[in-house]
């Protein structure tokens, strides 16, 4: 897929005479920014929802599946006709949800292809000319279409390579071979979406304290005698290491006076 389309790849900017420098973050420096940023994500997430009345921007390919409605610009989605073709709906106010017209079913029919599925019961294709029309009973070649992601964006492929937008009349159309702004999209889902509140949690930390320690002990131990050594000190420290949020030094700490730990000194 990578010839039929192309996206504005942005970087970094460099300025003349600046060098890269590498940085040394300490580790609990390190864990409050992972737990900053899971916090920003239920945040955006929580407002996204409220915006949109429920329905949140799909991310991933895994993710497009059931109801779902696509979205140009700022919360107007494609509704289907009665003629069966596609036209751009009026702006949706803050807070409103898609029209049931604007609703349509993803159905995954492979690890990249979709079938998409209008509220009148047929499949969404397009015609020689490039127009997007829901006319279809049955899944053929036409009707399977390629979400691709690129850098937070996204663009529906249809079968001939051609990228969904909209023509100046608000017509759903598919005759761009590129993805330009004119071609990125959203698609939204109002499938529930849970959020874990210890996903920003290592693995190793998602039992009690005592196993967290056991956990680090088998990850970074060299074991020449297969025997797991655990430090005998009061464990009063590593509950106080936790409120305090250290925990992290303090293990490791209690590792290094084991000298079982490959990265200790």
């Amino acid at each position: 897929m990578a010839d039929s389309y192309s996206f504005v790849k942005g970087g970094k900017l460099k300025l003349k005479g600046q060098k890269d420098k590498k940085h040394k973050k300490h580790k609990k420096r390190k864990r409050d920014e992972v737990e900053d940023h899971s916090t920003k994500d239920e945040s955006q997430l929580a407002e996204e929802l409220k915006e949109h009345g429920g329905w949140w921007s799909v991310k991933k390919f895994d993710d497009i599946t059931g109801n779902i409605a696509i979205e140009f610009g700022n919360r107007t989605y494609i509704n289907a006709q009665d003629n069966g073709r596609f036209m751009l709906g009026s702006p949706r106010e803050f807070g409103e949800e898609p029209d049931p017209v604007e609703i349509l079913t993803a159905i995954k029919l492979d690890e990249t292809k979709i079938a998409l599925k209008s509220g009148y019961g047929k499949y969404i294709s397009i015609t020689p000319e490039g127009l997007v029309v829901g006319r279809s009973d049955a899944i053929g070649s036409r009707e399977q279409w390629e979400p691709v992601f690129q850098e937070g964006k996204l663009a529906l492929n249809s079968y001939n390579g051609s990228f969904m937008s909209v023509d100046d009349d608000g017509d759903i159309i598919c005759t761009s071979k590129t993805a330009g702004p004119q071609e990125i999209l959203q698609i939204r889902s109002n499938v529930v979406k849970e959020v874990d509140p210890k996903a920003h949690i290592p693995k190793e930390e998602k039992g009690s304290l005592k196993d967290a320690e056991i956990n680090y002990v088998k990850k970074f131990q060299s074991f020449q005698d297969r025997r797991l050594r655990i430090s005998k000190e009061e464990f009063v420290h590593v509950k106080k290491a936790k409120k305090e949020g250290n925990l992290h030094e303090t293990l490791l700490d209690r590792r290094e006076k084991m000298k079982a730990d490959r990265y200790c000194k």
